[in-house]
């Protein structure tokens, strides 16, 4: 008796920590909201089963799920009994869009003039640097000097210059908020100039991918990961942008350690003004009709499986073609923007590239015919590996611009080279 209560104990012990250890390795790759297909049920592709419940119905026995625009609170148990997790669930249509993978070119203008660097200036009493002093810091945004809107690097050369040294009153914004400081000019030893003791920048160009453009908003999108200053990292608050067309002329081949690059020029044909740049792209009111017919359906996150898909890129001139690749889902349910580790295996695109590359970033990925996501950044350490973002997560935000909307994404955390 004593050998048969401790064999039941052990199979018990066994099974709590299966059970618990299946609920610790689930908990990751559960969202804490999820959209399904009218008439569709919440499935989880899952090791061990997991069911999902209207107010403890299972779906299967329920035929309410209907309606677009429908809300629901989903109970997620494991073997149907044991709670794991309770998710919202939207009902939508089927979402479809019009896959790109062209290259495209990009002038931006910032709202305000960005600081991107602090000096110090040698004068006749020494190393100064006024800016710093006044509490001034890389990555704020200047917006007027002395009741002035400054939109351009000019502007700001030219007040400061005119200054004669008189006290200064600049207006900063700095994290969304604003606030105002007093710069006091100093005479350069050097130049015989009057200077403040910092660098700023009014305006970016560059070259990236577009993803999708959505018929039914008229919005195009890109780059999947905002455009960010290459001297302070931070997103670029952008006043003014206008989105063109491009052609890829050469490829900087990607190494451990040393990302590669598409090398393009712009041919000037605009595709949409810049609506919106954030963490999950870049946005735009296309101008005209972008052509071509063919429509895509993107694929909710829950469809989504790890194993093989294709990214749809540009390398050379215009043209996008079908790369192969793998992919695996992260189990990251606070991030909307790094959802997927994504790895190069078509032997042609590494012989091109090296991998992923920047100028790739948006590059359409497609698995089993629908679209999936699209590359964000490539790895520094491995340049065949990078990231990507669900499909589902872009359309969101490209729906919110349609709507005229601002609401986007928010990420703890995106400091891989892109």
């Amino acid at each position: 008796m004593k050998r048969f209560i401790k064999i039941l104990f052990a199979v018990l012990l066994i099974a709590c920590s299966f059970v618990f250890t299946s609920i610790y390795i689930i908990s990751d790759d559960i969202s804490l909201s999820y959209r399904i297909n009218r008439g569709d049920e919440l499935t989880i592709d899952s090791f061990v089963p997991v069911t999902a419940s209207y107010n403890g119905v299972k779906t299967s026995q329920e035929n309410f799920v209907k309606h677009t625009g429908e809300f629901f609170e989903v109970d997620l148990k494991i073997f149907g009994f044991i709670p794991l997790s309770t998710v919202n669930v939207e009902v939508v249509d089927d979402m479809y869009v019009q896959v790109l993978g062209e290259p495209f070119g990009m002038k931006i203008y910032t709202d305000g003039v960005l600081v991107i660097e602090l000096v110090d200036i040698i004068t006749n009493f020494g190393t100064k640097n006024p800016a710093l002093d006044a509490g001034i810091e890389v990555g704020d945004y200047i917006k007027s000097v002395n009741g002035r809107v400054v939109t351009c690097n000019e502007d700001v050369l030219e007040l400061v210059t005119e200054s004669s040294g008189s006290v200064m009153t600049f207006e900063v914004e700095r994290g969304g908020k604003n606030f105002s400081c007093e710069v006091t000019p100093v005479l350069d030893k050097e130049s015989g100039t009057y200077r403040i003791g910092m660098w700023v920048r009014d305006s970016s160009a560059g070259i990236g991918t577009l993803t999708f453009y959505s018929p039914l908003n008229d919005v195009v999108c890109g780059l999947g990961h905002g455009i960010c200053d290459s001297d302070t990292d931070t997103l670029l608050e952008i006043d003014e942008g206008e989105l063109v067309k491009a052609e890829i002329v050469d490829v900087e081949k990607g190494t451990a350690g040393a990302p590669g690059a598409l090398k393009g020029k712009l041919t000037y044909n605009e595709i949409s003004d810049i609506s919106l740049n954030c963490e999950a792209g870049v946005y735009g009111k296309v101008y005209k009709d972008l052509g071509g017919s063919q429509l895509t359906e993107i694929a909710l996150k829950q469809d989504v499986k790890d194993g093989a898909a294709q990214i749809f890129c540009t390398v050379s001139g215009s043209i996008p073609k079908l790369y192969d690749c793998e992919i695996k889902k992260i189990g990251n349910k606070k991030s909307k923007t790094q959802n997927l580790i994504v790895t190069v295996t078509d032997k042609e695109l590494i012989s091109i590239t090296g991998g992923i590359v920047q100028g790739m970033s948006g590059s359409p990925i497609l698995q089993d015919g629908k679209l999936v996501g699209a590359l964000t950044h490539v790895l520094v350490d491995d340049s065949k590996t990078g990231y990507g973002i669900y499909a589902e997560n872009m359309l969101e935000v490209a729906n919110n611009v349609g709507n005229d909307l601002r609401v986007v994404p928010q990420d703890e955390d995106l400091k891989q080279a892109s």
